[in-house]
Order: C-alpha cells, then structure tokens, then sequence
C-alpha cells in the first residue's frame, strides 16, 4: 500500500486518538469512550510498524511515533492509577465503607448471626428440632464428615496438592456464588436478602447445635472458626449490601425511585467488591489450612481467634488516617 493511501485510510483515527490524547492529559475524557483507548492505542502500535516496515517518510514515523509514546505515558497512568484506587480500597477505603453503613452491617449481623446462634442453642436444648431444618441424610453426612473416631486419612489427609487447589477453587465458586445472591436477592424489596440470612443463618446454627450436642464439638469447630472469620464476616456484608437495595425501593425519601436503587447499589457493590475478597482468603484459609491434619486443634482454635481479632482490628482501625486513598 502506498503512503497516501496508508494516510488516506488511517488519518480519522489518529486524529481521534490525538483528541483523546490531548483531552486525557488535560484531565477530561475524551471522544472516545475510556474503555476503547488501549485497542486504539495498540492499533496505532501497529500502524507505526507498518510505516516503518514499509519505509514510509520520516515525517509520518516520527508522527506516529509521537503519539505512540504519548499514549503509553496515559496507557500507564491510567494502570498505575487502577492500581492506586485498589490498593486504596484495600489498605482502607473498604472499611471505611463498612463504618459509614454500620446501620445495614449491624441489621444484616443481628439477623444473620442472631438466627444462628439461636438455633445453635434450640438444637443443642431440644436435638430433634434438627430435622426441621435438615433432611436425615445431610444430618447423616455431616456427622460423617465432623465424627472424631474417624479416621484422620479417611477425611483430609489423602489430598494432595492439586486437590487442594480444587477444593480451593470450589469455595471460592461456592462461597461468592451465596454471597451475589444474597446481595442481588435485595432486589425483592429486600425479602430475599433477608431469606438467604436467616437461610444460612437457621442452617449452621442448626449444624453446629447438633454436632456439639453429639460430642462431635472439637473436630467441627477447630475446622471452622479460622475460615469463618473471613467467610461468615462477608455473607454479613453481602446481606448489608443487599438490605440497602430493598430500602431503597420500600423507602426511597425523596429521590425517584431508580435513583435511589443506584446510589444504593453504588454504596452495596463497595461492600460486595469487599466481601468477595475476604471470600478468596477464605477459600485459601479453608483449603489449604482449615483441612490441614498435622496441626492440633489448639493451634488452630488460637490462630483462628487471632483471625478474629484480624478481621476486628481491620474493620475498627483502617483507613481512619485522614490521608487514606479510597
């Protein structure tokens, strides 16, 4: 192809990238919608080779070349920015979240964890309740799972290395999968979020009840209480997430009702996008420690309290330096 029709044929896009590229460097967005810049910046790429494959005058190389490198500097920017808002989020902006929605963490806490204790301590007081709440057969495979004369090789200690990594995979696709619908379920005026606590909520309680009240308490909790910091603290603020959808359609105040879903929904997702982090620890918590058989169930009961008190001290103490990034 000759270099007029090279031009002929470019020319509209690299005016439009240099438009974008003057607007991105003043700090306003440009024609082209942010989303589309790295696949026009890595076509402009393409065309600089192109030109200079073909030999084409130095005037259009050095032209390209230019915008090239100036859309490498923005292309940059713009991940080391990505990179700063996570880290802010991460490093403090997530709990800071948490604290400025206490009211909906602490309704979504009272119901969650309010429904599992109490039936914790109903199933423990009155054992055939469970059947209530649970088929024989799931009653039947939990005390398989949790039974102190069993076994250790028959429950945990024959995975190796790559079943851990597929158990890991699967908590984490079946841990974030209880929490979206817990968040999303809100959409039903709340009546789903609030299903899918007290749901959860009625079942480990119920769970927990027995299996203590059958003498089975110290291989179930020793299992439990590390992963569950992470794990029962994000279906919590899922539920939260969620609850604020619901009241944003019961009682909206004064704003349309749409928009009073969107600001809910962009203060809910701030918790999920939190929620599912902690889920991926879990995951990683529940695979490859909770399981772990060589450890005693004191070491894990003490690391799974300092868990705890982890979880505590991030919530109470991050992001409270006036210089935390969001």
């Amino acid at each position: 192809m000759k270099q007029a029709a090279f031009e002929s044929q470019y020319q509209r896009q690299w005016l439009e990238l240099a438009e974008q590229l003057d607007a991105l460097e003043r700090g306003k967005p440009g024609n082209l919608p942010t989303d589309t810049f790295p696949a026009a910046y890595r076509q402009l790429c393409q065309h600089l080779a192109l030109a200079e494959s073909r030999g084409y005058s130095s005037q259009l190389v050095d032209q390209l070349h230019q915008l090239a490198l100036r859309g490498h500097q923005q292309l940059y920017r713009h991940r080391s920015t990505l990179l700063g808002r996570l880290l802010g989020f991460v490093t403090g902006g997530f709990a800071r979240s948490v604290r400025e929605q206490w009211r909906y963490v602490a309704a979504a806490s009272l119901l969650f964890y309010g429904s599992l204790l109490g039936t914790g301590v109903l199933v423990y007081a009155f054992p055939d309740l469970l059947y209530s709440i649970l088929s024989p057969d799931q009653v039947a495979q939990m005390e398989q799972m949790y039974d102190p004369d069993a076994s250790r090789l028959g429950r945990f200690a024959e995975r190796a290395a790559g079943d851990d990594w597929l158990m890991f995979g699967y908590y984490v696709m079946n841990n974030i999968g209880i929490a979206f619908q817990t968040f999303a379920s809100g959409l039903l005026f709340g009546l789903g979020t609030l299903f899918f606590l007290l749901f959860n909520g009625l079942t480990i309680g119920a769970v927990a009840g027995h299996l203590s009240e059958i003498g089975y308490h110290l291989p179930f909790w020793s299992f439990v209480i590390g992963h569950g910091a992470f794990e029962l603290t994000a279906i919590t603020l899922a539920g939260a997430a969620g609850l604020q959808l619901g009241v944003a359609l019961l009682a909206p105040g004064r704003l349309t009702r749409s928009d009073a879903l969107r600001q809910a929904a962009r203060r809910g997702i701030r918790l999920v996008g939190g929620a599912t982090g902690f889920l991926l620890i879990a995951a990683f918590v529940e695979a490859y420690w909770s399981s772990m058989t060589l450890t005693s169930p004191t070491v894990k009961f003490i690391v799974g309290a300092l868990l705890w008190l982890l979880v505590a001290c991030y919530f109470t103490l991050a992001g409270r330096s006036s210089h935390a990034a969001d």
